[in-house]
């Protein structure tokens, strides 16, 4: 049995004229000629999606890839030039700092504020005032105009009214990276009861690991459409490749081939052996040395799928003494008894120096799996032992 759909995107483009003069003067000056001097930015491209009730969607990309711009047409703050918008339910919007605050109000006037603008009536809000108050955590400056407060002060407070207004739908632009940690801790845990309560939620991350842990499923956006739409897991290594191929495409703009990097990475491949029932991980990457430099080494690092950081380390760490004569050369690295759990791990390979200059780079260059039958569920694969008494 399907969720009923809580939002439904259809066709969606939006469109954003970009002046080219620099000031009001030179535009009616130039206002004969003004057509000349615009130009069209379509910042999303026919974009089509439904949300289902209760789920957590994800919105991922490079920067300009039209997330920010998806979640305020979802959100009925950006009219679409075409397609249509269809929401029903409740929505409370974290869009952006200090979004539907006036800066010469003082906190406790901007809560029943902004808890007007998300539809609460005053009665509601006197009722939730202590507990929003309480979770924002900023008791002792809530009738201090809020022009004084810091940026972690306003997403406390904003947040703490955006979950406290009961929305069948929550959408968050980012403003969770803002705050100390017990404080994003804080959010995580309310989010995490959003979704036991089978609340919708859409957020925009630059956060592997938020997205992974929260999400259960993903949009990839890049150039404003729509290049993933399911997996997490699939969203993540979609969009990793896409950093790289940037990447790439960087050198290329400024004269920087792949081929005319000093160290290639040519070969990366990587094995789980059991052995006398631990499980020992072999990495081999072979590179091609072509100008050697001082001081060169190799980092790596593993990741989940959902893109958690589980391991890294470079050849620094350790005592060996690197080649560094033109050639092909095969670097391994063993990792004796390796206890992660059952699944498929990522792993990333780069070269660089000691000065911070990365050489090339290899992201999710090789998986490798980890043997099934385990005892119990998780990052760690352990062996318990149970005794009665």
């Amino acid at each position: 049995m399907t969720s009923p759909i809580l939002v439904s995107v259809d066709d969606v483009s939006k469109r954003f004229v970009l002046h080219k003069e620099k000031s009001l003067k030179e535009r009616l000056v130039n206002f004969k000629a003004s057509r000349k001097h615009r130009e069209d930015f379509w910042a999303l491209r026919n974009v089509s999606t439904q949300i289902e009730v209760g789920s957590t969607v994800g919105l991922v990309g490079h920067n300009g890839s039209g997330k920010s711009t998806l979640l305020k047409v979802i959100g009925g703050i950006l009219q679409p030039s075409t397609g249509s918008v269809a929401r029903r339910g409740r929505m409370a919007a974290l869009l952006e700092l200090g979004a539907g605050f006036h800066q010469d109000l003082t906190g406790r006037e901007n809560v029943y504020l902004n808890a007007a603008i998300l539809g609460l009536s005053r009665a509601d809000t006197d009722r939730y005032f202590d507990a929003i108050v309480d979770f924002s955590g900023i008791e002792s400056f809530i009738d201090t105009q809020v022009k004084f407060y810091s940026s972690g002060m306003y997403v406390r407070l904003a947040f703490a009214v955006a979950v406290h207004v009961d929305p069948d739908l929550l959408l968050v632009d980012e403003v969770l990276a803002v705050g100390d940690e017990p404080f994003q801790r804080k959010c995580m845990e309310k989010i995490s009861e959003f979704q036991h309560e089978g609340r919708t939620i859409v957020l925009v991350s630059h956060s592997a690991d938020q997205v992974g842990n929260l999400c259960d499923r993903v949009l990839v956006l890049h150039g404003g459409a729509v290049q993933h739409d399911g997996d997490p897991a699939e969203g993540i290594r979609i969009l990793r490749n896409g950093y790289e191929e940037d990447r790439l495409a960087s050198n290329l703009r400024h004269g920087t081939r792949r081929e005319d990097f000093p160290y290639l990475i040519d070969d990366v491949r990587a094995a789980m052996v059991e052995r006398e029932g631990r499980s020992d991980l072999t990495l081999t990457v072979s590179v091609d040395i072509r100008k050697p430099v001082p001081d060169w080494g190799m980092g790596m690092s593993i990741d989940t799928p959902l893109g958690t950081r589980l391991y890294e380390a470079t050849t620094w760490d350790t005592n060996v003494v690197l080649p560094n004569v033109k050639g092909k050369h095969v670097l391994t690295m063993t990792f004796p008894d390796v206890r992660i759990g059952t699944g498929k791990y990522l792993v990333n390979v780069g070269l660089g120096d000691k000065t911070g200059r990365n050489f090339d780079q290899a992201p999710a260059a090789v998986s490798f799996d980890t043997p099934t039958g385990a005892v119990g569920h998780g990052i760690l694969r352990l062996s318990p032992t149970v005794t009665v008494e």
